[in-house]
């Protein structure tokens, strides 16, 4: 049987944030690069290619994941050329200034309430891989497409998680397309949400990182006294039991909400700060998860800003580490932002820029031979 080698990418890195932009006060892209280089995050995610942003991030090196979104996955589906040309105008273009190192293919598809977005996710994944490798990209720019826990029949205890039923048929097959590509597993993990909606019944210092019992997993004998590795090993769990478990998790979106509704318990900036600067340590310490020890625990934080024209509950529109104005939204160990005319130990946006960053030079990263690819997914 033929089999592809995953792709080699650097494991140095473990925290990353997502860049949501549905708002109408943020700062350009020119002034999140900005901050982003003060705060020395150099991962984050989009949920677009937008060209604005992708050219401010030109010369940053900051690696960067952009989104074919889901209203293209049908188009994308329909033919390897639309890939292609899709491809050329929205990451092509940009390198190798700007550091595009992924492509998610739709976001939270499987599970959703969309079926003809599940039905194209695997063709158009298969023709945007496609385009990359004729363009000899696919070396450098991975292809995956992040899911939420609705993918999961169950997820407690970890052990007993399993993709429901109506799921599997197309998980799987999309699985056996990234193992044979080298791509992970993205999984939106939120304790946040699993407190919210069970409140009675889940420890808030589970959720939180805190002191605690924690949990005992009888199945495999593990204990997990947080529930951001619990969720995290329940993805492991599932991709074992459908026979790819050795694919890695990595988390694309996890944060906790700084204000909520009335009904949305635990939305508070109390909560919001304990979870993120706890979570930003645990990531910092390289380390891996009770049941996967040696794969290095990865995550994209939810979200750079608050988006104030997002829909939904107010938690929704709360779940910022920055204010638009480049300063912390409650400090877990960021400098910030601030106004020039403050203090001269805060820096502002102009201060930062005039700087000047070292470019980091484009990382290459080998995977196995295309010819052999090629042959094994039937091209």
């Amino acid at each position: 049987m033929c089999s592809a080698v995953s792709a080699s990418h650097s494991v140095t890195w473990t925290y990353g944030v997502n860049y949501g932009r549905i708002a109408n006060n943020l700062p350009p892209p020119e002034s999140v690069v900005t901050l982003l280089k003060a705060a020395k995050i150099n991962h984050i995610r989009i949920y677009d290619a937008d060209h604005e942003v992708l050219q401010a991030f030109k010369g940053s090196g900051i690696e960067i994941i952009i989104c074919l979104p889901n209203e293209l996955l049908p188009e994308m589906s329909m033919g390897e050329d639309r890939a292609m040309n899709w491809v050329k105008e929205n990451v092509q273009a940009f390198l190798p200034g700007t550091r595009i190192r992924g492509i998610a293919i739709g976001n939270e598809i499987l599970g959703g309430t969309t079926m003809q977005f599940w039905e194209a996710l695997l063709p158009a994944a298969k023709n945007v891989y496609i385009a990359l490798y004729r363009l000899g990209l696919h070396r450098t720019i991975e292809v995956s497409s992040p899911h939420s826990e609705a993918v999961f029949a169950n997820s407690f205890p970890p052990s007993a998680c399993i993709f429901r039923p109506d799921v599997a048929p197309f998980m799987k097959p999309l699985l056996e397309f990234f193992s044979q590509i080298g791509s992970p597993f993205y999984i939106n993990a939120y304790p946040f949400l699993a407190y919210k909606n069970d409140p009675q019944h889940i420890d808030i210092n589970y959720a939180l990182f805190k002191d605690n019992r924690g949990i005992y997993d009888a199945k495999t004998k593990l204990h997990y006294d947080n529930m951001f590795e619990a969720q995290v090993d329940a993805a492991y769990a599932a991709l074992d039991k459908a026979n790819f478990g050795k694919m890695e998790v990595i988390v694309s979106e996890t944060g906790w909400a700084s204000r909520g509704d009335p009904d949305e318990a635990g939305a508070t900036v109390k909560n919001a700060k304990t979870y993120n600067k706890n979570l930003r340590k645990r990531l910092a310490k390289k380390k891996g998860t009770p049941f996967r020890p040696h794969m290095v625990v990865r995550a994209y934080v939810f979200a750079l800003f608050n988006e104030n024209l997002k829909p939904g509950p107010t938690s929704e529109r709360n779940f910022g580490l920055f204010k638009p104005d480049g300063s912390i939204a409650y400090d877990i160990g960021f400098t910030g932002l601030k106004p020039s005319a403050a203090a001269s130990s805060l820096l502002s946006f102009k201060d930062i820029a005039a700087q000047g960053w070292l470019r980091s030079s484009y990382l290459l990263v080998s995977t196995a031979s295309a010819v052999v690819l090629l042959q094994c997914l039937g091209l």
